[in-house]
């Protein structure tokens, strides 16, 4: 720690055992970022991460790397939401996600939400490397604003990358600060859930899902790979959860 705020970084790495199931060689977490391994579901490692302290707050870094090997299947959570604060240091806080499987790996990520608390400034990047025949499940939950607070600056992007080639690249920014409309029609129109579900699967590549609607707010699109994506905009974050859990129980 330091008057620039803390740094941190996670680190998972799986690895077929060759017995059916999935080793972890690599768990390993610093500080406020605390990983544990937790009942396997067949062949599949289970790892949740737990926050051991506050934050991220201004002028922190956290970085989460994952690496799924070939034939490994990883599933990742987080015990409770993320909440962004305000800090004694200044500047922004900066949360980074790096994830890489490998061809016959297969990445569920899975956490809980992520609150903008007001006065909080946060950018978030998420960075997903796909081999070709790599499987992915990729939930993002964005929260703006605690119960009745205006929220912080938020700005998230998220890059996905499959066999070297560009699959997702976006980029939201909310909150003070932002481009003027973010609140606006054309964007949040007024919510302050959103989210997001990318789901890559290589049977995909013989029939993909239809582009529909699933509900007012929320929408499934296929992409130019063997993926899908579904952006939900919701009022609260129980909403939000409830469409984006529908949406994979239907693609399955």
């Amino acid at each position: 720690m330091t008057t620039a705020g803390v740094r941190a970084t996670a680190r998972i790495s799986a690895r077929d055992d060759g017995r059916g199931g999935t080793s972890l060689p690599v768990l390993d977490g610093q500080g406020p970022l605390a990983l544990r391994r937790t009942r396997a579901s067949g062949s599949e490692a289970r790892v949740m991460l737990v926050g051991a302290m506050s934050g991220p707050l201004g002028g922190d870094h956290f970085t989460v790397e994952a690496e799924v090997g070939e034939g490994a299947r990883l599933h990742v959570g987080s015990a409770a939401a993320t909440i962004a604060l305000p800090g004694q240091a200044k500047g922004e806080a900066r949360y980074d996600v790096r994830l890489d499987v490998a061809e016959g790996g297969e990445l569920r990520w899975l956490p809980e939400q992520l609150i903008s608390a007001g006065g909080s400034d946060l950018y978030v990047s998420s960075r997903v490397e796909l081999a070709a025949g790599a499987r992915l499940v990729f939930r993002e939950e964005q929260v703006l604003g605690r119960a009745g607070e205006e929220p912080g600056r938020l700005t998230s992007r998220l890059t996905v990358r499959l066999g070297g080639r560009p699959l997702l690249d976006q980029e939201l920014a909310c909150g003070p600060g932002a481009p003027g409309g973010w609140d606006g029609p054309a964007v949040l129109a007024g919510h302050r859930a959103l989210g997001q579900l990318v789901v890559v699967r290589p049977e995909f590549e013989k029939e993909l899902p239809k582009a529909r609607l699933l509900g007012e707010y929320a929408a499934l699109t296929p992409l130019a790979g063997p993926a899908v994506l579904v952006t939900v905009l919701a009022p609260d974050a129980l909403r939000l959860r409830r469409v984006l859990d529908e949406a994979l129980r239907v693609l399955g």
